[in-house]
């Protein structure tokens, strides 16, 4: 099994705590709107696509630092009935920086063959402080998952774990478009999931907390008794303040 090397680690960068519990309190598209008016990446990049869904909408945002897995799922072993369970990288998981959060990437030619999640690799998770889970491929026990308030977003759903096991740990993936490296901090809601740019994270509350009420006041303006096309043109044109 490729693994990262543990010493990356201790230079991943770490938000302070008051800023991640601000972040934690967004939603995705408010949280996307600060991030494009900082200019720091293109409107079309930073997020997973449509594949990629939320199972469990009515849970509150999910925000966590990635360690990200690579898992086969469809060859089965050449001598045994299944695969050992591997724990040798919970270890790394548990250096990564809390709030943390696993993404799993599945092969390509068999993510939908097999579950990588159920509802006791779910309570294993977030025993180790796993927020939730981001995956291209398919997970099981969705009862059960909702029932722990587990937010999972995943592509395909599979009765069977058939031969799943981690072939690889801690290296770049891309899931639903959007490339996951491991200490990325991304933040998930029933709209989907999205990568904080690090450099400007501090910022974005603050930035999304003015946007929105700049977006209120146009709602309220369309609704009120003095609408005009005019009215609505100027305050279109003001900057939030």
């Amino acid at each position: 099994m490729t693994k990262l090397d543990p010493a990356v680690l201790s230079g991943l960068p770490r938000l302070d705590s008051a800023i991640t519990d601000a972040l934690k309190t967004l939603a995705t598209c408010d949280l996307a709107n600060a991030i494009e008016a900082t200019a720091v990446r293109l409107r079309n990049e930073g997020y997973v696509d449509s594949t990629v869904r939320c199972l469990f909408p009515e849970l509150a945002p999910l925000l966590g630092y990635a360690l990200t897995l690579r898992v086969k799922t469809g060859d089965p072993p050449i001598a045994e009935s299944g695969y050992v369970e591997r724990a040798d990288w919970w270890d790394l998981f548990l250096n990564i920086p809390e709030p943390r959060l696993l993404v799993v990437k599945g092969e390509p030619s068999d993510a939908a063959a097999g579950s990588i999640l159920g509802d006791v690799h779910a309570g294993v998770y977030r025993a180790l402080g796993s927020v939730g889970v981001v995956t291209d491929g398919a997970v099981r026990d969705l009862p059960a998952l909702r029932a722990m308030g587990f937010p999972v977003f995943a592509k395909h759903i599979s009765v069977s774990h058939a031969y799943a096991h981690v072939v690889e740990v801690g290296m770049p993936v891309v899931i639903g478009g959007l490339e996951v490296r491991t200490g990325d901090l991304l933040h998930g809601d029933l709209h989907g999931v999205l990568s904080i740019p690090l450099q400007v994270a501090s910022e974005l509350p603050a930035i999304a907390t003015r946007l929105k009420k700049h977006e209120q006041s146009i709602i309220d303006y369309c609704q009120s008794a003095s609408f005009s096309v005019d009215g609505l043109k100027r305050l279109l044109d003001r900057r939030p303040e």
